[in-house]
């Protein structure tokens, strides 16, 4: 079947149910973001990031010493080698990257497992170099809630996975436009990413400003993942 790129006779139940959902959880994260309830899926967030550092390292021949995700939704990943200017915005884009792909593979029951079953393979790789306990923690309990969600998806006629995966994925994508807003525009953090790769990139830019495009990149990909997520649906 040929791609509705055009979008014609949008939309369709399962579009409707696809962009309901999205702003449902757009508003739920919203209105409990600062509460406990949501930092096990803002770590999950701060994971992602860091774990971007961390490819991006081995891409450009770099070596992984650790990683560590702190309580206080901060965490640091030490690296040796490596190209520095490919690794340091891979932190901000590699996040938003992550959500675009977990918005879309939620959009069919398959992907919606492949995603899980892959997020589950890099929580326990990432749990053989982690540094800290909160880290260590993470991966564990994530792994075996979905691991949970998985049962249930399949032993029940709830189709948990693919909102539990949408919900993972629109979380990162939100959490990664208001990091890049909170630490490089509106406090302007020194030992920021955006302001570390302004003293090593050769472009007149501050921190500041690598801010601004970091996050307009970020919530395109949030714009590529919903008109996708449209066009597979329809």
């Amino acid at each position: 079947m040929r791609p509705n790129w055009e979008l014609r006779n949008c939309c369709n139940h399962e579009q409707v149910v696809f962009l309901v959902t999205v702003s449902v959880c757009t508003v739920v994260i919203l209105a409990l973001w600062r509460t406990i309830l949501l930092r096990p899926f803002k770590l999950v967030t701060v994971f992602l990031h860091e774990a971007s550092h961390a490819i991006a390292c081995k891409l450009t021949c770099g070596k992984v010493e650790g990683i560590q995700v702190h309580a206080d939704e901060g965490g640091t990943t030490e690296t040796r080698g490596g190209i520095y200017w490919f690794i340091l915005p891979a932190g901000y884009l590699g996040s938003s990257f992550w959500g675009m792909l977990l918005i879309l593979a939620s959009t069919t029951l398959l992907t919606a497992r492949i995603a899980a079953g892959c997020f589950v393979v890099a929580l326990l790789v990432v749990l053989l170099v982690a540094k800290n306990w909160t880290l260590r923690g993470l991966c564990i309990g994530f792994v075996i809630f979905l691991g949970v969600m998985w049962v249930l998806q399949e032993t029940t006629k709830i189709r948990i996975l693919r909102y539990i995966i949408l919900f993972i994925g629109v979380m990162n994508s939100l959490f990664s436009v208001y990091d890049i807003y909170d630490d490089l525009i509106s406090r302007r953090v020194h030992s920021s990413d955006a302001e570390k790769f302004a003293e090593v990139c050769p472009c007149p830019c501050n921190g500041n400003g690598w801010g601004i495009i970091w996050g307009l990149i970020s919530f395109l990909f949030l714009c590529v993942a919903m008109y996708f997520g449209l066009v597979i649906l329809s």
